[in-house]
């Protein structure tokens, strides 16, 4: 019988077990695409993330065999909590999943008893992931809404970028941005479904990762200097190596209230897919809300891409 047992995060004396993990999720088609080991140590390095409580391991005497990290945004109303974990493959549908769910919900409604707000609990699952749905069912879990990841060739013509007359196209040269891409983003987000606001040190952190490309976060700038829309683009390097193919990734865009209507979203994202061709990717991907108040699935697919994967967001209320 196998003996596990359930630790805290250590920091980087983890991180090479962490990576074999994540990278055998992914073999084995568990995660999201985009769920890579470099997106889970931008999360990892998360300011306001309290690594001692937060994040959990399970191992036996030789193997990593779960992870489990809970993002607890900042609020001053209700607690959204998001559990994000990883079960090795071999261990999958033997009640781990269940254990890492209940230590979830003790450790989120710790943080509501603390900070005196009520509390939710959330995940993610794929469509097709019948042992996680039923899991996820059981455990008192109900959809509350669909994404779409979309993909685009970037081997076919790309359309050239139209932007209104005196704006310019720029990308973030350096922390010294972060301040004005920060008001942008949570203006763009402020009346999307779930929105929490970012920080300028959460941005700063995720700008001195060593995977971040500065050359592909661009930036529509209108004429008096204010920053109108983006399109945060980058190449995941587990990607470029894992995978035959080069994968680029549209991590956010969006454009700021009182810039909509114009074309700015359309220019900044055909301004996007040029550039992760420049950098060498075949193929664009992206994830959207299907319920999207913007309409972005149309803009999406208006420009070449295609649906090839629904995800389910799951929610509980603790």
């Amino acid at each position: 019988m196998t003996t596990l047992t359930m630790r805290s995060y250590r920091g980087e004396s983890d991180w090479r077990a962490i990576v074999d993990l994540v990278n055998a999720c992914q073999t084995a088609e568990q995660l999201d695409e985009d769920a890579t080991a470099c997106e889970l140590k931008l999360k990892l390095n998360t300011p306001y993330l309290d690594k001692s409580r937060d994040v959990q391991l399970w191992e036996t005497q030789d193997k990593l065999t779960a992870l489990a990290l809970l993002d607890i945004p900042e609020s001053k109303h209700d607690i959204d909590g998001y559990l994000w974990f990883y079960v090795h493959p071999s261990m999958r549908g033997a009640d781990l999943e269940k254990d890492i769910i209940n230590w979830s919900e003790k450790r989120l409604s710790e943080v509501g008893k603390e900070r005196k707000l009520p509390v939710k609990l959330r995940t993610y699952s794929r469509q097709n992931d019948t042992l996680q749905i039923r899991l996820l069912e059981k455990q008192g879990y109900t959809i509350d809404r669909y994404f779409l990841t979309m993909a685009r060739s970037l081997c076919e013509p790309i359309p050239t970028p139209k932007f209104p007359e005196e704006f310019k196209l720029s990308h973030l040269t350096g922390e010294k941005d972060a301040q004005a891409w920060v008001e942008m983003f949570n203006e763009s987000f402020i009346d999307h479904w779930n929105h929490h606001d970012l920080t300028v040190e959460t941005v700063r952190q995720w700008m001195k990762d060593s995977s971040y490309q500065p050359e592909l976060d661009l930036v529509a700038i209108a004429p008096n200097g204010t920053f109108a829309a983006f399109c945060d683009c980058q190449i995941k390097p587990e990607e470029s190596d894992l995978r035959p193919s080069k994968e680029g990734w549209i991590d956010f865009i969006g454009t700021r209230r009182g810039f909509r209507q114009i074309g700015l979203g359309k220019a900044v994202l055909l301004a996007g897919l040029h550039q992760l061709k420049a950098a060498g990717a075949d193929t664009a991907k992206l994830s959207v809300d299907t319920q999207s108040l913007t309409n972005a699935t149309k803009l999406y697919t208006s420009v070449g891409f295609h649906p090839v994967e629904t995800w389910l967001s799951w929610a509980k209320p603790l």
